[in-house]
């Protein structure tokens, strides 16, 4: 798979929008403000393919991209507490109507910070991911901004934080460095046994 071929289809802001699903789909998950945007443009080295925001919460559509063979969605980030009632409930009618829609899903990327402990989003998140039996992988964002010490305890605390997750692919990740982009690749493709 060549992730040097990779193209902007469309954005979907309620389920009803959703086209069918016919190529497999890598689907990228996480909290507001955990780099998802980012992480996109460093797997397929582009700058602006996704736009990256200094305000949490910005993405608030589907974001679908065309790949070799396949679909990457970028789903909007969860848990920005400003957002508005209204805006919550779409997210959830948005993120319920794409994972119910009998998608070709191959993979979900879940991002987590990992200089901090999954929140309970995070936790509800994986959990669901886990019950529905749908393929999926932990990266950990900005690995790049903790020390070595701070890695290490950060490894020992993921331990018990991701307790019931075993046999999960974990990734450090930074788009600063590249740390975790070829495992990430290597995971993808995998993932749709390319």
């Amino acid at each position: 798979m060549r992730f040097d071929r990779i193209e902007y289809v469309a954005s979907y802001g309620t389920s009803s929008q959703l086209p069918g699903s016919s190529l497999p789909e890598i689907v990228f998950s996480g909290k507001s403000n955990v780099g998802k945007s980012s992480l996109i443009n460093k797997l397929f080295n582009r700058k602006n393919l996704a736009r990256v925001s200094s305000t949490p919460g910005k993405t608030v559509t589907i974001n679908f991209f065309k790949g070799d063979g396949v679909y990457f969605a970028d789903l909007p980030g969860y848990g920005y507490a400003k957002r508005n009632r209204a805006e919550k409930d779409r997210w959830g009618e948005l993120m319920e109507g794409y994972f119910r829609s009998g998608r070709n899903i191959a993979l979900v990327i879940q991002l987590l910070d990992m200089r901090h402990a999954p929140t309970q989003d995070d936790i509800t998140m994986l959990s669901f991911l886990r019950d529905s039996g749908i393929p999926f992988a932990i990266v950990l964002t900005k690995a790049d901004k903790l020390n070595k010490s701070e890695t290490e305890m950060r490894r020992a605390q993921l331990k018990t934080e991701l307790e019931g997750f075993e046999g999960v692919p974990v990734i450090e990740f930074s788009v600063v460095t590249g740390i975790g982009a070829e495992e990430l690749k290597s995971v993808i493709i995998n993932s749709k046994e390319v």
